[in-house]
């Protein structure tokens, strides 16, 4: 099982549709082809020695190798792959779009508009992968936002409340952008709050804070 590869790049393709982006480095004279983010790509030059974690990926009759530039990355892939209906092609999608620490944020948050950008990603595979992801992410960059320590698992109060008004703008008739603007201006306390009041009116009580977010032109 191959684990790191360090070497010089003397090749790259980038892909210009939906294929993979891959290069090509050169580890005691054997030549190894590694698919890797777009942004990875973009940081990895021809003759330059690079340092890839590696995921070595294997189908019944196919095998890959996936390049990351730190653990963390890495972690996050194997992480996502373990989630339901979630393969390497989907994976690496979520991260080029969400790198560890950002993914912390969306999942703790419960923000399936944020999911929703991924490409191919639809609100019902959003909801889904909120719920799988909490349970097969473990990993030290997405147990901290901003140096804070969260606990995902435990945010699901907050996250109650936060998808309650979600969905109370959107049966108003408020559109995505309005909605991620209203839930954007609600301050984080007044959102713990109402994860604590939960079984009282939390989500009502955030849910005009949201209104008048938006009536202020939030």
């Amino acid at each position: 099982m191959i684990g790191s590869i360090r070497g010089p790049v003397i090749d790259r393709e980038p892909a210009f549709d939906k294929g993979n982006n891959e290069i090509l480095v050169e580890a005691a004279g054997v030549g190894y082809r590694i698919v890797v983010t777009a942004s990875t790509m973009a940081s990895v030059s021809l003759d330059t020695e690079v340092f890839l974690y590696i995921h070595h990926h294997h189908w019944e009759a196919d095998q890959k190798l996936f390049g990351f530039l730190t653990r963390d990355e890495r972690n996050a892939f194997e992480g996502l792959l373990g989630a339901h209906k979630v393969g390497p092609a989907l994976a690496l999608a979520i991260l080029a779009t969400y790198p560890p620490a950002e993914l912390a944020r969306v999942l703790a948050n419960d923000d399936v508009d944020s999911l929703c950008e991924v490409p191919g990603v639809g609100k019902k595979t959003a909801q889904r992968l909120l719920v799988d992801l909490k349970s097969t992410l473990v990993l030290p960059t997405l147990d901290t936002v901003d140096g804070e320590p969260i606990d995902l698992t435990e945010s699901s109060a907050r996250s109650a409340v936060l998808s309650d008004v979600r969905d109370a703008l959107e049966a108003l008739g408020y559109g995505t952008d309005d909605i991620k603007a209203a839930v954007g201006a609600l301050a984080p306390a007044d959102i713990e709050a109402a994860g604590v009041d939960l079984a009282k009116s939390g989500s009502g009580d955030l849910l005009k804070k949201a209104l008048r977010a938006l009536a202020s032109g939030a």
